[in-house]
């Protein structure tokens, strides 16, 4: 599955930050029951890499990730953990296309992006999006830079979401409305779906062609 497969499942791609390993499996299954597949594992807690893990191996649905990669070493770690794609906060050093999952770089400015389009990249992640400029920053992105597809992250809600989604270079968003802390830590499962649900309703504006394997 490419990355712009991944970017394509649904509108909103959960960013999560998993204290337990024995929430990742309910959780993940929350989501996906709401319909919303890809899900970003971020690698800030100590259970994170052992969280991807146990969601790769038993929820069938879900197309797990690793975020808040800053390294190469971190790339591998969440690759032999069953990651199946891997964001980073910004551009890291000397790593490109080339790897063993797909990787989704941040970027802030111009410079930044011309510095991912130049190794070959043309997903990113606009972060964090309601600091560096937001719908206005993506828009001024649009014209010199055609060939580039966005998920925004960072400070994005249901409230937003739609805004964002409604620009025609914004593949997806990426946001953590969808798996409060409170309902996670109650164990309530059915509020994170109907969550789900009403993200992976949302609508876009850009079409993306799915090509899954």
């Amino acid at each position: 599955m490419t990355l712009d497969d991944i970017m394509a499942l649904a509108p909103v791609v959960p960013v999560l930050i998993i204290d337990d390993v024995a929430d990742a499996v309910p959780l993940a299954r929350a989501l996906t029951q709401g319909g919303l597949r890809a899900l970003e594992v971020t690698l800030r807690t100590p259970a994170a890499l052992e969280a991807i893990a146990a969601i790769a191996g038993e929820v069938e649905d879900a197309v797990v990730g690793a975020g808040t990669i800053t390294s190469a070493a971190a790339r591998q770690a969440a690759a032999r953990a069953g990651a199946r794609f891997a964001v980073s906060p910004g551009l890291i050093p000397g790593e490109g296309l080339e790897g063993p999952i797909p990787l989704l770089p941040g970027v802030a400015t111009a410079s930044e992006l011309m510095a991912g389009l130049e190794r070959g990249f043309t997903a990113f992640k606009l972060f964090p999006a309601s600091v560096v400029g937001g719908v206005p920053l993506l828009r001024a992105f649009a014209s010199p830079f055609p060939q580039a597809v966005f998920c925004p992250t960072g400070g994005i809600d249901a409230a937003r979401a739609a805004e964002y989604l409604n620009e025609p270079n914004v593949a997806c968003i990426g946001g953590s409305w969808v798996a409060p802390k409170a309902a996670v830590a109650a164990g309530d499962w059915a509020t994170i779906t109907g969550l789900a649900r009403a993200a992976a309703d949302l609508p876009r504006r850009r079409a993306a062609p799915l090509t899954l394997t």
